[in-house]
């Protein structure tokens, strides 16, 4: 099959086709005939040589496709042979064939296109198990999303509006700011020209926010407990501003906050499977009505992967970008 290498670490352009044996399934894995891969920041820090492969995970990128089952065990699921599927995978999306874990599988919602599909698991699963599972945000709290026009950015701002939940976000822009707004964000806060702490504790009458979910870390964490609402929490889940920051654990005692951290690609297949199921009963009726969509800046053949890193790199797109392998 065709697949996307990673020949050694370093910039886009070590990323090449090549060809790779079919995949050899484990029990409880489908294999899928690959439409469309998802790309996302993850890929890059692997292709960097910073984001280690989980052990018996493939070493090609791609944590996430849409496609057909072609293969594998299928028996006591609600998929067959021939059912359009998107999967989150520990590794090997950028292929023509990829295996995945029959209980990471989700239906492609109604309506929506394999390269739509493919843009959904990662940042989906991310989201709901850190927003909703960990920090654990319930009716009537306030969400502040950090780089609202991230793959993750658009899909927290839509899932937690179309819950309910006020929302804010940041961005580089103020284009991209209004592009956090239309999504459902109440308002988004240019980070170049505005202090995003002031601006919430306006916005929330002095109180702060409930929960923050925040990939940037670094100089970023000591402001966002200003920001917080008492009993607020922050989850991190990437390092882009620095994995060191000095914190006023006092203000952490005293308002009872917490802060969290997680990685989803090494957890196993039980921990994922209960995030699907999650998804599939509370956010995918949402995608099919329409109330949350998919947001795709800009589509790649497989073969121009490198490509698509050096847009990821570039931080200009606003929501998903996709390699379109058929």
């Amino acid at each position: 099959m065709r697949a996307i290498e990673i020949t050694q670490p370093g910039p886009p352009n070590v990323l090449r086709p090549g060809e790779r044996p079919m995949p050899t399934l484990k029990p409880g894995e489908v294999l899928i005939k690959v439409h469309a891969a998802g790309v996302n920041r993850p890929d890059v820090l692997q292709r960097l040589g910073q984001y280690p492969v989980p052990p018996g995970a493939s070493d090609l990128p791609g944590l996430e496709v849409a496609g057909e089952i072609v293969g594998g065990d299928v028996e006591g699921s609600p998929f067959k042979v021939g059912s359009m599927v998107c999967a989150l995978v520990q590794g090997g999306g950028y292929a023509e064939y990829c295996a995945a874990p029959i209980e990471q599988c989700l239906p492609i919602p109604a309506g929506l296109t394999p390269v739509e599909a493919a843009s959904l698991p990662e940042t989906f699963f991310t989201v709901w198990s850190n927003v909703f599972d960990r920090s654990q945000l319930a009716p009537g709290e306030t969400l502040l999303v950090q780089g609202g026009t991230s793959g993750i950015g658009v899909t927290a701002i839509q899932v937690a509006s179309a819950l309910g939940h006020r929302v804010f976000a940041t961005a580089g822009t103020d284009e991209k700011c209004r592009a956090c707004e239309a999504l459902g964000a109440e308002r988004g806060i240019n980070y170049r020209s505005e202090d995003f702490v002031p601006v919430v504790k306006e916005l929330t009458g002095g109180k702060g926010v409930d929960v923050v979910l925040d990939m940037v870390a670094g100089d970023y964490v000591a402001r966002e407990i200003s920001c917080l609402a008492d009993d607020g929490r922050i989850a991190l889940i990437a390092l882009l501003g620095g994995s060191k920051a000095t914190v006023d654990l006092g203000q952490v005692l005293r308002r009872r906050l917490s802060i969290s951290g997680s990685t989803l690609r090494p957890r196993p297949v039980e921990f994922k499977a209960a995030i699907a199921a999650n998804l599939q009963e509370i956010v995918w009726p949402l995608i099919e009505s329409g109330k949350i969509r998919p947001v795709i800046y800009k589509t790649f053949p497989l073969d121009q992967a490198a490509q698509a890193h050096e847009l990821m790199e570039s931080s200009t797109h606003v929501g998903k970008i996709v390699l379109q392998v058929i």
